[in-house]
């Protein structure tokens, strides 16, 4: 392509955008500038062929989506209009004295034939062309709008739902379901903007009434008395020009309000209007036929237009034995023997159709919609919104969104919770009621439907709203039931917290701490470390409910110990070892002093002269682990019901396994090694593990595992 070419294309392609407001300053423009009347009539002319264009493509289009800026052209179509009036205005005014033809030859010739030359006769036409308009078009399209757009609000919640079922289904994709949430948000903007523009139509119809008295009295006083034209010449004038100017301001806005009435009365198909009416209007001989039988019965009848009725009935009925013999012709004609193809394989299946899973899911049944909508006072997903932004700052890294859909296959008021599209937690509710949960034995019993907390599984019961304050007085703790989903979500993440820790998290984290501390991430990894390695650490602290938000700390010391060992396991204890500080302080805050529970000295030898040093697990019989876990649980209990978190304090070896043990057998206690504990914390030992008879059965035991 040639140089002077390729500079044409980009200077047209620069002014494509500026039609719009060179549209406006031409409005401006005319509303101050006097222009001559041979430039109104062409922006007369242009007035009118626009409103013809708007009137077809509205027609022609398949949808009201697409003609989505209708109310953009809507509202520049009638400023353009309004700033016409004022220039005729002027130039009526000003020069309406001097003949039919001050304002230009477009006004002159409506006024004279299409009103006659007679300005009684204009006014009556003007009358009845307003009255049209105003009272039964716009009217009846600005009330459309406003219903429209107010039922495509309240559908547009159902809508979303619908699409993320489909999706949640496999129907669609994520580009079906992203185009089709698009068109939903489309769709309610212009509704919403045809209300608007309906007003605009309205106001513009007013306006012409009102222009057109200021015109014709103004247009009188200035004829009378500064042109002293007699009387009855001054109203002849000034009428017709008037009135003509009224015409040709009034017959485009007729078009433009007709414009707006079909597209806000039409539906969308993919048809466009006149196959949608055809279709639709003269698609049956037998409503053809009964009008044609009632046609001619008028026809016959003395006195009416006997020729037009009976010529009008002939015709109507012919039309409907066409369609008939049409119809016959169809049914009694054979099928076409189609020609024999070779099967189409159907297409392969590609990587667009799997279906990535969600990291966070939730389900709820159809009762349970009102807490998700917002649009019906739903607080759901902000306070969902809320768990999110607590446990990204407490854990250390970002919690991914909580895809939310409706599943009709659950019960009506129930919910179902996933990660990784495994199903973690579910649960019953009652929306309209609140749960009162018994976190004390002292709690009074008070009428209800009994139940347990889903989060923790504490004994409730679920009371209506009036007994709230009966309910917290009887030393219960009452929750609504949108805190009741937060809860149960905001504990199973944190229990499930390593398994959402993805290994671009990671990435994430790293690339974060590289802006201040790039020597550092450069020493750790590639060089010393892999990222899976890393991965596997940060997941153990979690599983341990060890916050990562000190990742400089986590990085220094790996980057320490891995010319050590490159094992995930021993590398977690020594990070678990750096931040002690840290998880003693998530366990007990600043107190001085930490009490733990032991084992017996005898019973901590034993065990770890039983574990594998391959494998770091005790040769114990199960049912021994077994008690040994209710000894850790009764320790625990009674550490609970003095207010005091449940530690138990072994040493590193023992450590991994008992803390497997003891998320198993008791999930709140935290099981510390001596070397996590910081030198300005003392220690006081307030129970000890391990009588002699359960010591000396674990020590047979793991003799005869040995052997």
């Amino acid at each position: 392509m040639n140089q002077p070419a390729s500079i044409a294309i980009a200077y047209g392609n620069g002014l494509r955008g500026v039609g719009t407001p060179l549209l406006l300053l031409l409005m401006l423009a005319m509303m101050v500038v006097p222009l001559p009347p041979l430039m109104l009539d062409a922006l007369f002319t242009f007035n009118i062929s626009l409103s013809l264009v708007i009137l077809l493509v509205t027609v022609y289009a398949l949808r009201p989506l697409d003609f989505a800026t209708f109310p953009s052209v809507l509202l520049l179509a009638t400023l353009l209009r309004l700033a016409l009036n004022v220039a005729t205005t002027r130039i009526v005014l000003l020069h309406g004295h001097t003949g039919p033809d001050a304002a230009g030859m477009v006004i002159q010739s409506f006024g004279d034939f299409v009103i006659g030359g007679n300005y009684t006769v204009g006014i009556v036409v003007f009358a009845v062309l307003v009255i049209i308009n105003f009272v039964v078009v716009t009217r009846g399209a600005g009330r459309i709008s406003e219903v429209s757009a107010r039922f495509v609000l309240d559908a547009m919640p159902g809508k979303q739902m619908a699409v993320d079922a489909d999706l949640g289904a496999g129907l669609i994709n994520q580009d079906q379901a992203r185009r089709r949430r698009q068109e939903i948000a489309q769709e309610a903007d212009f509704y919403g903007a045809m209300d608007g523009a309906s007003k605009f139509v309205r106001g513009d119809a007013i306006a012409g009434i009102l222009i057109v008295f200021i015109n014709i009295i103004g247009g009188l006083a200035i004829g009378v008395l500064q042109h002293h034209q007699p009387f009855e010449a001054a109203v002849r004038t000034y009428a017709l020009l008037t009135i003509g100017d009224g015409l040709v301001a009034q017959i485009p806005s007729l078009v433009l309000s007709t414009a707006t009435a079909l597209m806000v009365t039409r539906v969308s198909e993919s048809h466009d209007m006149g196959r949608q009416v055809y279709d639709q209007l003269f698609g049956s001989y037998r409503v053809l036929a009964a009008a044609a039988v009632i046609v001619g019965i008028m026809g016959l009848v003395p006195g009416m237009p006997n020729l037009a009725f009976l010529a009008f009935a002939a015709l109507i009925a012919g039309a409907a034995y066409t369609l008939a013999a049409r119809e016959r012709t169809k049914a009694a004609a054979p099928a076409e023997p189609q020609p024999e193809t070779p099967e189409r394989p159907a297409l392969d299946i590609g990587w667009d159709d799997v279906t990535p899973v969600d990291a966070i899911g939730m389900e709820v049944g159809f009762k349970l919609i009102p807490l998700v909508d917002k649009g019906q006072g739903g607080e759901l997903m902000n306070r969902i919104r809320g768990v999110r932004k607590k446990l990204t700052q407490e854990l250390g890294f970002l919690i991914p969104a909580v895809h939310v859909r409706d599943n009709l296959a659950l019960a009506p008021d129930a919910y179902r919770i996933s990660l990784q599209g495994s199903v973690v937690g579910e649960a019953a509710i009652y929306p309209e009621k609140c749960l009162a949960i018994n976190s004390s034995e002292r709690a009074r019993d008070i009428h209800g439907i009994k139940t347990r907390d889903p989060a923790f599984g504490l004994p409730a019961v679920w009371i209506d709203t009036i007994d709230k304050d009966s309910a917290q007085a009887a030393g219960y703790t009452v929750v609504d039931a949108t805190t009741v989903i937060a809860t149960h979500m905001s504990q199973l993440i944190q229990n499930h917290a390593h398994e959402l820790l993805s290994y671009e998290d990671v990435r994430q984290l790293l690339d974060r701490m590289a802006k201040s501390a790039p020597k550092l991430i450069e020493d750790l990894t590639p060089k010393v470390l892999s990222l899976a390695v890393i991965h596997k650490v940060l997941q153990n602290l979690l599983r341990e409910r060890v916050p990562i938000r000190d990742m400089r700390t986590i990085a220094e010391c790996l980057a320490e110990h891995a010319v050590k060992s490159q094992d995930s396991d021993a590398l977690t204890v020594a990070v678990r070892i750096a931040l002690g500080r840290t998880i003693v302080q998530q366990i007990n805050g600043v107190e001085e002093e930490l009490p733990v529970i032991t084992l017996e000295p005898s019973l901590e030898h034993l065990l770890l002269g039983s574990l594998r040093a391959e494998a770091g697990e005790a040769m114990i019989e199960p049912g021994l682990i077994e008690k040994l876990g209710m000894m850790l649980a009764e320790s625990a209990k009674l550490q609970e019901a003095g207010g005091r978190a449940s530690v138990l304090l072994v040493s590193p070896m023992l450590r991994p396994w008992l803390a497997r043990l003891a998320r198993h057998s008791v999930p709140g206690t935290s099981v510390l090694s001596y070397h996590e504990i910081p030198d300005s914390k003392r220690i006081r030992i307030v129970n000890v593990i391990g009588r002699p008879e359960d010591v000396s059965r674990i020590g047979q035991s793991a003799r005869t595992a040995n052997k």
